[in-house]
């Protein structure tokens, strides 16, 4: 089961406004989503939101820096609407059970197909602590063309074994859902694997979820989640376009 640390630090809902951002909210695939970024482009980018859901200021924020490269941007509520509130009485472990990765790899095979029907040739996913498991499941079965993982929960070597597409794992030096010893054993799977192309990498001084959640009074944290978009962005460039 997931820890307490997945819900540490959650987002400032009212910070940068849920509702602003260069996108908009619409029915996508199913599910509402967060769009941004060019309609026209074929080359697409799913980010899968942590416990606290598609609406975080920080996560749009994301989704816009990406759209502004030139990728249409999804950010589905694969939390159907019931994201982790910050200091839930409800013990975590029982809000995973109606909330579980498996679901949302499931939920997720509509909207790649609705990218699809739009004409997008070439899909990306990143995902952040609950949805990197979402991911990884994309990556084992080629649903996408690219795959990031940022500090990700859930998550277990043998998924590593598996994994079709060029995958990046971006972890943080201070996490106890994976922690420094498990990315490493991590890379050490995917180095066996020289097929896939991979890039693994450990951020000194961060905590789990930094780069969605981090302190904007935090010099370190700031700039250790830009370097965080930046590799994904490059990542996504490097393979999709």
């Amino acid at each position: 089961m997931s820890g307490p640390e997945c819900c540490e630090n959650p987002p400032n809902y009212l910070s940068g406004g849920g509702g602003g951002g260069a996108g908009h909210v619409q029915q996508f695939g199913g599910f509402n989503c967060y769009l941004s970024g060019p309609v026209d482009s074929t080359q697409a980018v799913i980010l899968v939101s942590d416990v606290f859901g598609y609406e975080a200021p920080k996560l749009r924020k994301l989704a816009d820096k990406v759209a502004a490269a030139g990728f249409y941007v999804v950010v589905p509520d694969f939390l159907r609407g019931d994201p982790r509130i910050p200091n839930d009485e409800k013990p975590l472990e029982v809000w995973i059970i109606d909330h579980g990765p498996d679901q949302g790899f499931e939920d997720a095979k509509p909207v790649i197909e609705a990218l699809k029907s739009n004409g997008v040739t070439k899909i990306g996913a990143a995902g952040f602590c609950w949805g990197a498991k979402v991911v990884v499941e994309l990556a084992k079965y080629a649903y996408i063309q690219a795959a990031v993982l940022l500090h990700p929960s859930f998550v277990v070597v043998d998924d590593m074994h598996a994994v079709k597409v060029p995958i990046s794992i971006l972890g943080a030096e201070i996490d106890r859902r994976s922690p420094p010893e498990l990315v490493k054993q991590f890379e050490m799977a995917l180095n066996a694997k020289p097929e896939v192309d991979a890039f693994v990498k450990i951020f000194p001084g961060v905590t789990h979820g930094w780069s969605v959640r981090y302190n904007d009074e935090d010099e370190l944290d700031v700039k250790s989640a830009e370097e965080s978009h930046q590799d994904m962005l490059g990542w996504f460039e490097k393979h999709l376009k």
